[in-house]
Parts: C-alpha cells; sequence; structure tokens
C-alpha cells in the first residue's frame, strides 16, 4: 500500500493527529502525522502477520492509542483489515524489553509492502521524540503475545 493515510478519510486521519497532538502539548504536526502513519503500518501488519511477535515502539504506540480511542474508526478499520488488533498495555519494565521484537516488527511491516520510518522504530531508552504513552507490550513465551488480531492465531 502506498500512502496508509488513505485508510482513514481525510478527516479521520486528522481527527487522530489531533488527538497525539492534544496528548502530547508542543508536538509538531508532522511529527503526529508521522506517528499515526506508522501506527497504521503497524495496524495492518499485525492483520497481515498474526502469528509474528510484534511491538509497537513507544513512540508508535502513541498513535495507536490514537487510533484505539477513536472507536468507531478502529473498529472498522480493523474490520477492513481482517481481524480486530487487540491493546493489551503493560507497565514499563526495562527488564522485560526483547530487543528483537522490534527488528522483527519493522520487517513484518515492510512484508507487508510498507517503508518504514526508522526514527520511529527505536527501543524505549532512544526515543526520536519523547511522547505520552508509557505502556510497553512483551510478547509472550509460550503464546501469541499480547498483541493479535481477533483469536491468537486465526486469520481473516
Amino acid at each position: 500500500m502506498s500512502d496508509v493515510r488513505r485508510m482513514l478519510t481525510p478527516d479521520q486521519f486528522e481527527g487522530v493527529t489531533d488527538t497525539v497532538r492534544d496528548n502530547n502539548p508542543g508536538m509538531a504536526e508532522d511529527v503526529a502525522v508521522r506517528i499515526v502513519t506508522e501506527a497504521l503500518k503497524y495496524v495492518d501488519s499485525v492483520t497481515q502477520f498474526p502469528t509474528v511477535r510484534t511491538s509497537p515502539s513507544r513512540v508508535v504506540d502513541e498513535g495507536w492509542h490514537a487510533l484505539i480511542l477513536h472507536t468507531e474508526l478502529y473498529a472498522d478499520l480493523c474490520a477492513r483489515l481482517g481481524g480486530f488488533v487487540h491493546h493489551y498495555p503493560e507497565r514499563p519494565d526495562p527488564e522485560r524489553f526483547d530487543p528483537d521484537v522490534l527488528t522483527r516488527t519493522v520487517a513484518a511491516i515492510e512484508q507487508s509492502g510498507h517503508t518504514v520510518d526508522q526514527e520511529l522504530w527505536t527501543g524505549p531508552t532512544k526515543a526520536f521524540v519523547d511522547v505520552t504513552a508509557k505502556c510497553s507490550h512483551t510478547p509472550m513465551p509460550g503464546g501469541c503475545g499480547p498483541i493479535r488480531p481477533g483469536n491468537c492465531g486465526t486469520h481473516r
């Protein structure tokens, strides 16, 4: 998909970016646009590769949170993509961070046909910009992890 922003109407995209900016006072509009764009890529990749253990970066998680807050828009987006991508937040814990999760996530996004904005896909201690989102997501051993569309292991 060439421009994931087309997954939403221009008004919907603007509403989600406004939510990111409202939650992060002083954030430049272009940064919020980048964050929401990466969140859309992330949700799309999770629905395409539901068995890959992935997690958003803390910065991209801010955009995902904004999408989720627009409940009707988010439910419709997930339905069009083929599976509801549930959010299972955890309190941040540097001891639990899996450094390979972002590598897997970026690879899944690229396999989904998207170009990744690398500055927004860094680990928790190297964030491009500080954001309000403070939860983390850890793929759990023996399961499909906290990020998954619909029922674990099913797709479309």
